[in-house]
């Protein structure tokens, strides 16, 4: 009598995949695509080219960074999502992707075609007002505003931006209106500020700062949840009068859904790993971010939090896709 014929059906396949496992080859063992939804030089290509290059010193194989811009990220996702899941093509996000389903249609879903890996960084925004604008505060800029019910406007990087839906949240938890003027991108909008056109803003870290010290600007607050080292004057929003305002442009990294999770896990490894050393961190912080770090779990629970949150701000707001 065979031996097969003493193990039942179930047992014979449990030991065939231990077998599998043992006889498997390490991984990685080829190059791992990186797809960033952006053109490269900006903010998320710096930083999955910095934990890439980290990752290809560490693995002995070449993270080949593939820059997919369009869409607000919708192209590269789908790439991404049609993708063989076996860890060697993965995907940087940020909450721009998490937005856009909530106002155009796409065909992917984060979290129904992916498998969270890790978040990579966040970086908050500054709440910058005209110095013509009579306040110096954040009190005082919801104070004037209410005084001139509809007279003050902002800007954003376009209709249902971040930035756009940000802005739309403080102005609602404020209680104040204004006017929404959408730019092609920040620095377009930075002149009519300085004029006084364009009455406050939120504006990236790295776009803000120039123009803070050189008092072209006046800063009154940091959108995220904690002060910033490069402003620490500064009084996040939540502190200066919007209790519970908290929003960071963030990113993170995905494999495609059913990526074996030893995969999943080891990657979030070495990811993190990467993140805790100090030339990535600091390549990071010099595009005005702060490398995080996380569980896959945790990422999960930041996706779905963030899209609770743009999907209360959009109805509220009554904000509609372009």
């Amino acid at each position: 009598m065979t031996v097969s014929r003493l193990l039942p059906g179930a047992l014979l396949a449990a030991l065939a995949l231990c077998v599998q496992a043992q006889g498997a080859p390490p991984f990685p063992t080829k190059p791992i695509r990186l797809i960033v939804p952006t053109a490269a030089g900006g903010g998320p290509d710096t930083i999955g080219r910095a934990v890439g290059q980290q990752l290809t010193d560490n693995f002995g194989q070449t993270i080949v960074v593939d820059n997919r811009a369009g869409a607000s990220g919708a192209i590269a996702l789908d790439l991404g999502r049609s993708a063989a899941p076996d860890g060697y093509t993965i995907n940087m996000i940020s909450a721009t992707q998490v937005i856009r389903p909530l106002l155009y249609k796409v065909q992917y879903d984060l979290l129904r075609d992916f498998a969270p890996i890790t978040q990579l960084s966040a970086q908050a925004y500054v709440l910058m007002t005209s110095n013509a604008l009579p306040v110096k505060s954040v009190r005082e800029l919801i104070a004037h505003a209410k005084a001139n019910p509809g007279k003050l406007n902002f800007a954003s990087v376009g209709q249902g931006s971040q930035i756009h839906l940000m802005t739309e949240l403080f102005r609602t938890r404020a209680g104040i209106q204004a006017v929404h003027v959408p730019y092609k991108g920040i620095a377009a909008a930075y002149p009519d500020v300085f004029s006084g056109g364009i009455h406050f803003v939120f504006g990236g870290i790295l776009s803000a700062l120039p123009h803070v010290k050189a008092q072209r600007l006046r800063a009154l607050a940091v959108s995220g949840p904690r002060r910033l080292r490069a402003l620490p004057e500064l009084p996040t929003v939540a502190e200066a009068g919007v209790p519970g305002f908290a929003v960071t442009q963030w990113y993170g990294l995905l494999a495609p859904a059913g990526t074996p999770r030893p995969i999943v896990d080891f990657l979030n490894k070495e990811v993190n790993k990467a993140l805790q050393q100090p030339e990535v961190a600091g390549r990071i912080a010099a595009d005005g971010s702060e490398a995080v770090g996380s569980t896959p779990q945790q990422l999960t629970a930041i996706i779905k939090a963030e899209r609770a949150k743009w999907v209360g701000v959009i109805k509220e707001a009554g904000i509609k896709g372009e």
